[in-house]
């Protein structure tokens, strides 16, 4: 019997970053099954429909969605028994001080700065796939 996909959720509005992400992924890992929303609000939708069974292995959240920023919807579901063995990541491309700060009192396991350099992607991505 084939082995269960583990799921990845990306939530990021920015088709672009979303597309390398989900590439720079499937590279170093072929056995994930990648789902995004583009929204915080979406964040909580699709959680709501899956089965305890089915959650995901790690949460990537941008900071600067709509509706919901990543530290809003880490703040929201904080104390969520359901979901606090989902480790949360974000990236971003806010460096202030402030934001991290937020996001890692919040629950985040890491912040990460969207790199500019693939192999700076590729490091960052095979970091957040350790929490799988």
């Amino acid at each position: 019997m084939p082995s269960k996909k583990r799921i990845i959720l990306i939530a990021d509005d920015d088709s672009d970053d979303v597309e390398i992400l989900t590439e720079v992924f499937n590279q170093l890992d072929d056995h994930m099954s990648i789902h995004t929303v583009q929204n915080g609000g979406q964040v909580f939708r699709y959680l709501a429909g899956l089965a305890d069974d089915d959650l995901p292995c790690v949460m990537v959240l941008d900071y600067k969605m709509p509706i919901l920023n990543a530290a809003e919807v880490l703040e929201k579901i904080r104390n969520d028994e359901r979901y606090s063995r989902i480790p949360k990541v974000v990236w971003s491309t806010s460096g202030r001080q402030e934001d991290m700060n937020r996001c890692l009192d919040a629950g985040a396991k890491e912040y990460f700065i969207k790199p500019s350099k693939t192999s700076e992607l590729k490091r960052m991505a095979g970091i957040m796939l350790q929490y799988c």
